[in-house]
């Protein structure tokens, strides 16, 4: 069974905001072009089998599930310190979902593959921007 992981993007504004803030993480750790980007949490999922089958990191941006990002890979690290850090790997690609509305929470959580958001598909909401979708959405209006 696919399961997902879904996580809040603090301080991120928008869809483009967080890929702004991504391609600017990936220089600063100088990674290579074609390689995954790293989002770092203190604990690592234990039901890692499950979200490396077909599973995707989904982001709440602003109170609202708006993309997702598929799981390449779970790693386990130290820091300087010696404390433990999981780095949860991704694609670069950005998938924008259905939004949807989602309460504030810590870290990460795992989120059931018949609770996840579809895909947004060329044309959906086109009538409709997607901040304003967004917003209508997280009142439970649309």
């Amino acid at each position: 069974m696919t399961l997902h992981l879904i996580k809040l993007a603090v301080g991120v504004d928008d869809i483009a905001h967080l890929k702004k803030l991504q391609d600017k993480r990936r220089k600063e750790r100088r990674q290579k072009p074609g390689t995954p980007h790293w989002v770092f949490t203190r604990n690592t999922p234990r039901r890692s089998d499950a979200l490396l089958d077909g599973g995707s990191l989904y982001w709440v941006i602003r109170g609202v599930v708006r993309c997702r990002q598929e799981l390449v890979g779970l790693d386990e690290d130290r820091d300087a310190d010696g404390d433990k850090f999981c780095r949860i790997k991704v694609r670069r690609t950005v998938v924008p979902t259905a939004p949807k509305a989602m309460r504030a929470f810590q870290g990460w959580r795992y989120y059931e593959d018949e609770l996840v958001p579809s895909d947004l598909r060329a044309g959906d909401t086109a009538d409709v921007p997607p901040d304003m979708a967004a917003e209508l959405k997280r009142l439970g209006l649309l």
